[in-house]
């Protein structure tokens, strides 16, 4: 197991890498002056020419490239914001913190519901109360979780007064952003948890286990469960990564001081250098994401694990 984490961290070297060279190249080549946006508009063009000598954005692209990569890997320097002047890593570790809350609080709210509702849909197969989580799956998957924010906003925050708008200062701030961003994501999880469940418990052994007596939550809970998480635990790894990247807009919907927020005012002031290290951070998060969900395919499913011994004593042998 731990060669196998150790060859996954290997992998995601070039992942990075690969990612960082996009973007770098995507944002170099955008129209847009990164000195103009700076120094403002009416600004003579001297001065304008002589931030790009100072920036260093006069010198070719594969040596603002090189320089760049040069200053991460050895620097761990992911530049200066041009707008604050701050190291940009600075500032995405000072507002990952939120975003990373607001995700971690959606993902709970996106399986608990997700989950239960499929399975409900699932046992209870042709059913109103099937038709009425079918419906509510399709509606949920199609509504983008913007309209779904500024919905909830107006209802519960302008209308009922119940909730606060804007902000993130304690729990009564968590709901609506969380609701927004969990509710949205829980449709596509209730849904992959029905099919999944539907495919298990027409097996032989689900009906086994009830001809010996076993009760209905154990079989579905402890048999029909168990064997049908592989593809939703796949499908919460998926979503933990739009979980982190798409809560963006909920983020400036509702003035969340977080990553997604400061990622969308840096791409309206042409700050690139903080998309740039932004986008990789987020590159390395999903990396590791995506490292989790496979070591917790070991721990629920034993058929992972005799194959990683299989591996295992294949190369003892050679």
């Amino acid at each position: 197991m731990l060669r196998y984490i150790g060859k996954r961290l290997l992998q995601m070297i070039p992942v990075v890498f690969g990612v960082v060279i996009l973007v770098f190249t995507i944002m170099h080549f955008t129209p847009g002056d990164p000195a103009r946006s700076i120094l403002g508009e009416y600004a003579p063009q001297e001065a304008v020419d002589a931030l790009h000598a100072e920036m260093g954005l006069d010198d070719p692209f594969l040596v603002q490239l090189g320089r760049y990569l040069y200053d991460m890997i050895f620097h761990f320097d992911l530049g200066d914001s041009y707008q604050t002047g701050r190291p940009v890593s600075s500032e995405i570790l000072d507002r990952f913190p939120t975003t990373l809350q607001l995700a971690g609080i959606s993902c709970i709210i996106m399986i608990v519901v997700g989950v239960i509702l499929g399975i409900i849909s699932a046992v209870r197969q042709y059913s109103l109360l099937d038709n009425i989580c079918t419906v509510g799956g399709l509606l949920g998957v199609s509504t983008p979780n913007f309209w779904l924010a500024m919905m909830l906003s107006m209802l519960f925050a302008l209308k009922l007064k119940w909730l606060p708008a804007t902000g993130w200062y304690g729990p009564a701030y968590w709901i609506l952003p969380s609701a927004a961003v969990g509710i949205s994501n829980a449709a596509t999880i209730m849904r992959v948890t029905r099919s999944s469940m539907l495919n298990v418990i027409r097996q032989d052994y689900i009906q086994t286990a009830r001809a010996k007596g076993q009760s209905e939550m154990v079989v579905i809970f402890g048999h029909a469960l168990k064997n049908a998480s592989i593809p939703i635990i796949t499908q919460v790894g998926i979503s933990m990564g739009f979980l982190l990247t798409g809560s963006m807009v909920i983020e400036v919907v509702f003035a969340i001081p977080g990553l997604g927020r400061y990622v969308v005012e840096a791409i309206q002031n042409r700050d690139y250098i903080v998309v740039q290290g932004a986008v990789m951070f987020i590159s390395v998060i999903m990396s590791l994401v995506n490292l989790v969900v496979d070591l917790i395919y070991a721990m629920v499913d034993p058929r992972v694990r005799v194959q990683y011994r299989k591996k295992k004593h294949k190369r003892e042998e050679e």
